[in-house]
Formats: C-alpha cells, structure tokens, sequence
C-alpha cells in the first residue's frame, strides 16, 4: 500500500474504501471454493468496457443482488486496495442488482449454495 496519498494510483479505490462503505463487505466469488484463501472475486463489465467489483452490505443484499446460489466471501472495506493491486479494477459498485439471465444457479439435483457443484449461467 502506497505510503503517501500521493504515491497512489490515481484509480486505486481510497484507503478504507469510501466513507458510505460499512466496514465488512460481501463479495462475488467466481466459483465456490473450500478453501477461503483461494477464493477469486468476480468481476463484472460495464456497458461502456469499465472492469466493476460488485460488493454487498449485507447477506441479504448480496442474495437480492446477485442470487442466493452465488458463491461468496466476506472482506474488510479496508481491504478493496489488496484486491485492487492483485487484480485492477476500474469501479466499485455497492448492492447492484444483477439481472437474473446473469446470475449462478444451482444444478436441479437440489444441491445447497456454496457447493462445488454451482455452475454459472452465461
């Protein structure tokens, strides 16, 4: 993390994350894992080609958002520069609402979220 405000990068998301960020978040994971450490967020593309990060306030949020078969992680707000300097991202979007045509679901056997079996639904 740069130690200087201005030695960041100018689209790096801001220390802490934006004053109106509550300080846990909820974030798309690109599939499930059982191991958190090797949990992959999932990133989104605008209409106009931005690279967004969805997160969550809430659970519940998350689940009206994006479904409740999608897999998840929890992360500290504080923790957005980390995941900015594995993988850069160009916005942030809090409790988006995803069209269902774009969201996980779970296969027809039934299985609970959070199992490795989800698929994703292009």
């Amino acid at each position: 993390m740069p130690q200087h405000p201005d030695d960041a990068h100018p689209d790096a998301p801001a220390a802490g994350g934006p004053p109106e960020f509550p300080p846990i978040l909820y974030v798309p994971c690109a599939e499930p894992v059982t191991d958190p450490a090797r949990a992959r967020v999932e990133f989104r593309m605008t209409r106009d080609g931005r690279k967004a990060l969805l997160v969550y306030s809430a659970l519940d949020r998350l689940h009206a958002g994006v479904g409740k078969d999608q897999p998840w992680f929890v992360a500290p707000t504080a923790g957005l520069q980390a995941l900015y300097e594995v993988d850069p991202f160009d916005l942030v979007l809090l409790d988006i609402l995803v069209p269902d045509e774009h969201r996980w679901e779970a296969p027809e056997t039934g299985q609970a979220s959070g199992s490795d079996e989800l698929r994703w639904r292009p």
